[in-house]
């Protein structure tokens, strides 16, 4: 009989192929997309300028308010070919020794201005004896960087952030704990559905997405939520034991 390996090889290849042709397919579509875009946009400028006193303005308005229509569509549509194209893609991650107290700080030094606009408060709880992991820097960043802004938007009339870090048996955990108003179990149930998404204009692939790259790292995601108790976004990576903690070297 052939052993998993072999049966697992087809499925990769497989997978390999579809993921080449959807985003093959995605990209044809962008590039119509974009010169659509563009048209609409020199479309409009043929509609500056006219004079207010012409009989044709109110037509002139309406049609000006159509093609702003459609150029929001063609931004809506290429932000869902965006994020499609970053969840279709097979992640050829580069994995290489490093602090994730060190990661998620310079991230939320980052995304400290939008958190603060927004009203929310960011809280760091991170073990200064953590052991360093391996870490695709681009790809992990991305990660979190979406987890954290689905954290604030849920929070629409500002709030806590509580972000901590940890060790937990053979690897480290980071958990993200807002005060927004949670999910109740529909939602939760379907938090990491393609496509499946209760924000206005969202595409629906920030969670799967977040979630592929975690697992390609060897980690979990896990996510607990109720309604009026806020969520909780817990995060565990391995820790290969030959790697050095991430405190202070020996003396």
């Amino acid at each position: 009989m052939p052993s998993g390996d072999e049966l697992s090889r087809p499925r990769a290849e497989t997978y390999a192929e579809f993921a080449a042709l959807v985003g093959a397919l995605a990209h044809e579509i962008r590039n119509p997309l974009s010169t659509i875009r563009l048209n609409m946009e020199l479309l409009a400028e043929d509609f500056e300028g006219t004079d207010p006193a012409s009989p044709t303005k109110q037509r002139d308005r309406r049609a000006k308010a159509k093609i702003e229509l459609v150029r929001q569509e063609c931004d809506r549509l290429q932000k869902l070919l965006g994020d499609f194209l970053d969840f279709a893609r097979q992640e050829s991650l580069t994995l290489e020794p490093g602090s994730l107290n060190e990661e998620v700080s310079q991230l939320l030094d980052f995304f400290a201005p939008q958190a603060q606009d927004a009203g929310v408060e960011v809280i760091r709880y991170l073990d200064p004896e953590l052991p360093k992991v391996r870490l695709d820097r681009e790809t992990f960043r991305s990660a979190i960087l979406n987890l954290l802004i689905n954290a604030v938007q849920a929070m629409e009339a500002g709030g806590q952030l509580v972000v901590r870090t940890r060790s937990s048996g053979l690897g480290v955990v980071i958990e993200l704990i807002d005060t927004g108003p949670g999910m109740d179990e529909e939602t939760l149930a379907k938090a990491f559905r393609a496509f499946y998404t209760t924000k206005q204009g969202g595409s629906g692939l920030g969670l799967p997405t977040a979630r592929k790259i975690v697992e390609a790292h060897g980690g979990t995601i896990d996510i607990e939520s109720a309604p009026g108790r806020g969520t909780k976004v817990t995060i565990w990576l391995p820790a290969p034991p030959r790697l050095p903690t991430g405190g202070k070297p020996a003396r």
